[in-house]
């Protein structure tokens, strides 16, 4: 997910893709746990995607 792509929603739903993420990420760790086949790159891209999610959150915040 790009920064550009998250200017368009709304705080509700930042929060909502944010906490799906976070879910997608708690199901990699148990999948690596269990041996699965695991994208292990995809780990890395949830947690950016997450934290550019808590910029823009920021931002709208101070606005």
């Amino acid at each position: 997910m790009k920064f550009e792509e998250l200017t368009g929603k709304t705080v509700s739903e930042l929060h909502q893709v944010c906490g799906d993420l976070k879910k997608e990420m708690l199901n990699l760790r148990v999948q690596a746990k269990v041996n699965q086949t695991v994208n292990v790159s995809r780990f890395r891209q949830c947690r950016r995607d997450i934290a550019r999610i808590k910029t823009k959150l920021k931002q709208l915040k101070s606005a």
